[in-house]
């Protein structure tokens, strides 16, 4: 049985949503000796949210972006909570309605995604800092 858990750093990112497959597989356990298995990863903050999405065209991207800030817009007259800047309140929304976490099958030591499927940082914040991902392996040799 494998068990292997580490944090992986992801450099800060504008505003928007990222590719950052090749980041995560960089950074997780070693997913080479599991037959069979899953890659749990969860980023540690409350404005940024984690995702599975095209991984072809960057026009998703783009277009997701502009959906979420139409349906969760800044400045909002009933937001209580906006110390933090017009951005905070909003950024803590998408990420409830994208979620902290995905897992991810793995199979003969490879992410078992399909071909157009990427894993995506959804950074929800103007200007964040780098963020944190545990990604925890669990599976058999």
């Amino acid at each position: 049985m494998i068990w292997e858990q580490t944090t992986i750093q992801l450099d800060p990112a504008p505003r928007g949503f990222h590719l950052v497959t090749d980041a995560i597989l960089r950074g997780a356990p070693d997913l080479s000796g599991c037959r069979v298995g899953l890659l749990h990863l969860f980023i540690r903050h409350t404005s940024a949210s984690l995702s599975v999405n095209e991984n072809a065209d960057p026009d998703v991207r783009g277009d997701l972006e502009r959906h979420f800030n139409v349906m969760v817009p800044e400045n909002a007259p009933h937001y209580a909570h906006t110390l933090e800047g017009p951005d905070d309140m909003p950024a803590h929304i998408k990420t409830v309605l994208i979620g902290p976490e995905l897992t991810i099958p793995v199979t003969d030591g490879r992410l078992n995604l399909g071909t157009w499927q990427g894993l995506y940082l959804c950074e929800h914040r103007d200007r964040a800092g780098g963020r944190s991902v545990v990604a925890t392996l669990q599976g058999s040799r």
